[in-house]
């Protein structure tokens, strides 16, 4: 048999296979219509979202998209953040509209459109959702959903009653397909040009910055994954072990709490990589003597953690390693006493604002320890003291933000002296509690210099 023949053999199999199991398939999904590998929030949660997104659109319309599946195969589907803030929809080629509510001409409406079903391509990936999935509103919790060719009539329907709107649509500003959109839609209308949509950007940055009930305990979910595998690397770290061991057992303890990937390129940079802020080869074999720096956290249902930790590689710290682990620590527990709700800034990083937790932890480092020339330690510490944590590692924020209640975020204090081969850095994930409290999220991984050499004896 020719292989002309053999591949219209496989293909007339695979697809009588498809029929024979459509039935099924269709049962299957309406009785569990969205087979998530995420622990979701409830449609309520993402319906109140978009309506509080709504009212800030004054008469206008958003258009948001799913992101792009990635090229590679082994780079796994990560949704658009803001998209997945909204919808909770984790596939790719979806988009969903928001229409404010501008009066009896314009009521509030929600339009999720979700792409055409390859059903060839189903054999492979699993059953997806269309339009056409009975209970798909359900499912998805959206008010409407229709196909995603529908979404260009839906936006020509609704400008081309009031052309005015044309000049009130809001998209992300790196979203290619919205782009093509938007000037799809000037075409369609007759003009000349397309109007410069809007940013929504900033308004989904400022309901993004205070999280509710739900996103609390996911955040917490990753921070308790993370610390599990901040302990794996205490148990493991010793001389003659590579830094890529290290990242690599720390990810399987990643997957085995139930995460989906890391929240970043995992960090561990031993001796003189200790002191580079970035460092992700992870290539060097530890050496007795060194320290050891190791940035890693995980992404629990899209939610991020980011916990730092430093280690002396064989076990113990040096007098001169101990001096400056402790001032690092100092540092960060003098900006958490200082912490004020609804005054204290986060991000300062030229330390103008008064209520700066950044100059709280600078000045302390600057004014505890020298290096080795008798000078102060502050120009050793190259970066901001914190950023908000969320869907994204580095959620979104006007900085220097004002911190309030419901907002997750970094304390991270470092020190970074190449000379000396000898950098330190402690990061912990902080929650502003209803109280104005602050509340660590990691307070159960080892923080002082004590801790962290008994938990490498698996103390």
């Amino acid at each position: 048999m020719s292989l002309r023949h053999k591949r219209m053999t496989i293909d007339n199999s695979c697809m009588y296979s498809l029929r024979s199991f459509s039935l099924g398939l269709l049962v299957l999904l309406c009785v569990a219509p969205y087979a998530r590998a995420l622990e979701r929030q409830t449609s309520r949660d993402y319906h109140a979202r978009r309506q509080a997104l709504a009212a800030g659109l004054k008469g206008g319309v958003a258009v948001l998209f799913a992101a792009p599946e990635p090229l590679l195969d082994f780079d796994p589907y990560r949704q658009d953040s803001d998209f997945y803030y909204l919808t909770g929809w984790s596939e790719p080629g979806a988009a969903l509209m928001v229409v404010s509510d501008n009066g009896p001409e314009q009521p509030y409406r929600e339009i999720l459109f979700l792409p055409t079903r390859n059903m060839r391509l189903e054999l492979y990936t699993g059953a997806k959702m269309d339009a056409a999935t009975p209970g798909v509103a359900a499912a998805t919790g959206v008010d409407a959903v229709e196909s995603l060719a529908e979404l260009p009539l839906e936006l020509n329907k609704l400008t081309g009653a009031d052309r005015t709107r044309n000049n009130h649509i809001f998209i992300e500003p790196t979203s290619q397909p919205a782009h093509a959109l938007i000037t799809l839609n000037a075409a369609t209308l007759g003009l000349d040009s397309a109007p410069a949509p809007a940013d929504i950007s900033t308004q989904i940055m400022l309901l993004r910055e205070v999280k509710d009930a739900g996103e609390i305990e996911l955040l917490k979910k990753a921070s308790t994954a993370s610390i599990a595998a901040q302990r794996t690397m205490f148990r493991n770290v010793k001389p003659g072990v590579t830094e890529r061991t290290i990242a690599g057992k720390m990810t399987a303890t990643w997957f085995e709490q139930g995460c989906e990937r890391p929240s970043y390129a995992p960090i561990v940079g031993s001796g003189l990589y200790s002191t580079t802020l970035h460092y992700s080869a992870n290539g060097r074999t530890m050496e007795d003597g060194d320290i050891v720096v190791v940035d890693a956290a995980c992404e629990y249902s899209m939610y991020a953690s980011d916990i730092t930790r430093t280690a002396p590689v064989n076990g113990h710290f040096t007098a001169r390693q101990r001096e400056i682990y402790d001032i690092v620590l100092g540092a960060q527990r003098a900006a958490a006493d200082a912490f004020v709700s609804g005054k204290s800034t986060i991000n300062d990083r030229e330390r103008k604002d008064k209520n700066s937790l950044d100059t709280v932890a600078y000045n302390y480092i600057n004014t505890h320890g020298k290096d080795l020339h008798g000078n102060p330690l502050g120009k050793y510490w190259l970066h901001g003291l914190g950023h908000m944590v969320g869907i994204d590692v580095h959620d979104p924020a006007a900085y220097p933000a004002v911190l309030k209640p419901g907002m997750v975020f970094t304390i991270e204090p470092g020190v970074y002296i190449p000379e000396e081969k000898l950098g330190v850095r402690i990061e912990c994930d902080f929650l502003v509690g209803p109280d104005g409290k602050l509340i660590d999220l990691d307070a159960d991984l080892p923080h002082t210099a004590d801790e962290v050499e008994a938990a490498m004896q698996g103390k």
